[in-house]
């Protein structure tokens, strides 16, 4: 570490509309992102249940009420569904401030990654602000472990993830990427990792009344250990990719950037949500900082098979 760099935050330029459709509605849904002022975050803006108003629920780990298949914040019948790919767009491209209105209860899953937020966000480019940028930095190691998934905050000069996942089918198997997080590398390496499931089981969803917008448009369907999507996918490692995504998108719900590494195997979005409760819940395990430290970032480092680092268990 050579020293703070005091970055200043962030909103768009203009205004920007995108419109698509909810992965577990199948409704339409338009969403508008908005400049926003220095120190206001990301808040999301959603009709109230009679739709006489607008509701503003803040994009924070306070606000989740639900992980089990996406991140939800907001509480029912007022709630937003599905943000982790914006969040993961917003926060890896470095934009502190935003105001996203939605006319619906989800954001709009578009092609299942975050490529198309990007295209939005460069469409009318960012506005830096006067304000100072604040961060997170993690002080000690907090770990979390729940039925084989571990993950870990450790200290770390910059914003890095380091994540894991080990899958029973060898279409998938286990993966890995491990990389500094800037924009270019958010850009370039995650932004268009798609979404992924079993055709088996979006079809149980569906009898359960959801994923009906789920379809090869916005999401990998695996089925007899082959991917259905004719295009095929987009890296031979596009799931451990989309796992990464939806980590960077989840804690972005801190409130501000990280300086950490984030290691995780196994994850998920209640994994991602429990580390930040995690975290919060230990005082001494980070503070509030002005500025970032300056340094090179470190290259990607990904393979399609590893073994499981040490801090991680085997799981069968």
């Amino acid at each position: 570490m050579t020293g703070i760099r005091n970055d200043r935050q962030k909103t768009l330029a203009g205004h920007v509309t995108v419109n698509g459709i909810g992965v577990h509605s199948g409704n339409p849904v338009s969403m508008t992102l908005h400049p926003a002022p220095a120190d206001n975050g990301i808040t999301f803006l959603i009709p109230t249940a009679d739709g006489s108003s607008d509701t503003e629920i803040k994009a924070h780990w306070s606000e989740v009420c639900a992980t089990s298949l996406c991140t939800v914040i907001g509480r029912d019948p007022e709630s937003i569904g599905t943000i982790e790919h914006l969040m993961a767009a917003l926060m890896g491209l470095g934009v502190d401030n935003v105001v996203v209105e939605v006319d619906a209860r989800e954001v709009p899953i578009m092609d299942g990654s975050a490529a198309q937020y990007v295209e939005a966000i460069d469409q009318v480019g960012l506005l830096t602000q006067t304000k100072a940028r604040r961060y997170i930095r993690i002080l000690k190691p907090v770990r979390i472990e729940h039925n084989g998934s571990v993950s870990e905050l450790r200290p770390y000069p910059g914003t890095r993830f380091d994540v894991t996942i080990d899958f029973d089918t060898p279409l998938i198997g286990r993966q890995r990427f491990a990389s500094d997080m800037t924009p270019d590398v958010f850009r370039n390496e995650l932004s268009r990792a798609r979404t992924f499931g079993k055709v088996s089981e979006v079809e149980q969803l569906w009898k359960m009344g959801f994923a009906k917008g789920s379809s090869l448009e916005n999401s990998v369907a695996i089925a007899d250990d082959r991917v259905l999507n004719p295009e095929g996918t987009r890296w031979p490692d596009e799931f451990v990719r989309h796992k990464a995504l939806d980590a960077v998108g989840d804690l972005s719900l801190a409130g501000y950037p990280i300086l950490g590494e984030y290691r995780s195997y196994k994850p998920g979005h209640k994994m991602n949500h429990s580390m930040l409760v995690a975290l919060f819940a230990d005082e001494e395990a980070y503070e509030l900082v002005v500025g970032r430290p300056q340094r090179e970032a470190a290259p990607v480092d990904f393979a399609g098979e590893i073994a499981v680092p040490a801090y991680c268990p085997e799981v069968a």
